[in-house]
């Protein structure tokens, strides 16, 4: 996946530069496409409209950010933060390619979320995960994620989390 960064305003560290995009567009469509084929390779029969839907302009200002990072030019993941009320908004869509697994970029992709979600005022953020996902869902642990009660009708959901920012 080989596209240049989109728009000014990414941070670079450890090889990795974070910037802020349309989600509706180019490398964004390409890494969640790359999403899917993952959720559903660790879900069979899960499909898109098995869980809960979010359209492109939900994750864009005023309330909402769209992240993809990139190492040396190339896409190599994504997340996405969207309004769920006046106080609380909700990760979506963190993705990574597989060849960047296990090297701090998903931590630093939920870091940046985190950061924008302070700056639109949020005072928590949620996300879900499954069981098929240990490895976000131990990263969602590490970071201070606590198990909550569903806030989502999910299919394949089995984690509802949420973390308090200070």
């Amino acid at each position: 996946m080989n596209l240049p960064p989109g728009e000014a305003g990414g941070r670079t560290d450890t090889g990795v530069l974070v910037t802020v995009e349309r989600a509706d567009v180019g490398m964004s469509v390409a890494l969640q496409q790359a999403f899917f084929a993952d959720i559903a390779s660790r879900y069979p029969g899960w499909e898109p409209a098995s869980s809960q839907s979010v359209v492109p302009s939900d994750l864009a200002p005023p309330d909402g950010i769209w992240l993809v990072a990139y190492r040396d030019g190339r896409a190599i993941g994504c997340g996405g933060l969207q309004r769920l009320d006046a106080e609380t908004g909700e990760v979506r869509r963190i993705f990574l390619d597989q060849t960047e697994r296990g090297r701090g970029t998903g931590r630093r992709l939920l870091v940046e979320l985190e950061e924008h979600a302070r700056r639109l005022g949020y005072r928590r953020v949620r996300l879900t995960t499954g069981d098929g996902q240990p490895e976000a869902l131990g990263m969602f642990q590490s970071a201070g994620y606590q198990e909550i009660a569903p806030f989502t009708d999910g299919v394949f959901t089995r984690h509802w989390m949420e973390k308090a920012l200070s």
